[in-house]
């Protein structure tokens, strides 16, 4: 994965994966209230990035065409996991090569996916958990933006941080690998700086949309239950003035 195409298409195929599930997360819980909710896992079957997410993609179809998806919600849950474990994995060992900024960018990637792979383990023992559901599906917007920008900054040579240039070396006929290289120490703590403030406006910015989603639905489920108890004491006080006239004795 290392060219610049590599990082893109994975990094927006992911980044609207999680937001597809952010605004349904959010969504089913103000709509079914805290007490009905329950996190389903089976909808990430849509990305075929990675082998793990091939098996648990056909595992939860399977399931689902056999109407046995509530009973073996919790193997779901638990190949959902697998899915970022083996991702962890495989970054582990695929940035040991990666040195200087390029690691630097690896190894925040892999601090985001160990998060999903410990929030998907906590949805799958605690199924009902609205946090859980929600922080899961932040992770994954964080994991498809996160990509896109090491694919930017690492493979687009006007991107570069300054001090720093691109060295490509040719894998193919059609494809460069690329690593980044700073001039001094300096550069390269300037450029590790930089990443480091790009994580936390992605984060913020992510946290900022997720939370304008939740006050969005949260005013509106909230004006609907208040119509829905107005209507309900309405149609009350209609009634009552019905049963008083019916005890009412004539007058003679």
């Amino acid at each position: 994965m290392g060219t610049f195409v590599g990082h893109i298409v994975p990094g927006l195929a992911l980044t609207l994966l999680g937001l597809w599930h952010t605004i349904n997360t959010i969504k089913a819980y103000f709509l079914k209230g805290p007490a009905n909710f329950r996190i389903r896992l089976d909808s990430f079957e849509h990305a075929t990035m990675f082998l793990h997410l091939v098996i648990f993609a056909g595992f939860t179809l399977s399931a689902e065409l056999t109407h046995s998806l509530e009973i073996l919600s919790g193997v779901v849950g638990i190949l959902a996991a697998t899915v970022f474990g083996q991702e962890l994995f495989l970054l582990h060992f695929h940035s040991a090569d990666h040195v200087g900024l390029e690691g630097h960018y690896h190894w925040l990637l892999q601090l985001i996916v160990f998060i999903s792979f410990i929030v998907a383990l906590a949805a799958t023992c605690f199924p009902t958990s609205f946090p859980a559901a929600l922080v899961l599906s932040i992770s994954v917007v964080l994991q498809g933006c996160w990509f896109m920008i090491m694919g930017i900054m690492l493979w687009a040579p006007q991107f570069v941080p300054k001090g720093c240039v691109m060295v490509l070396t040719e894998a193919s006929s059609d494809n460069m690998l690329g690593a980044v290289s700073c001039n001094s120490d300096e550069a390269d703590m300037r450029a590790k700086a930089l990443a480091n403030l790009q994580f936390s406006w992605m984060l913020s910015g992510i946290l900022i949309f997720t939370g304008c989603i939740c006050l969005k639905l949260a005013g509106k489920c909230t004006l609907r239950g208040q119509s829905t108890e107005y209507e309900q004491l309405h149609s009350r006080g209609v009634d009552l003035p019905v049963l008083i006239d019916g005890f009412k004795q004539p007058h003679p």
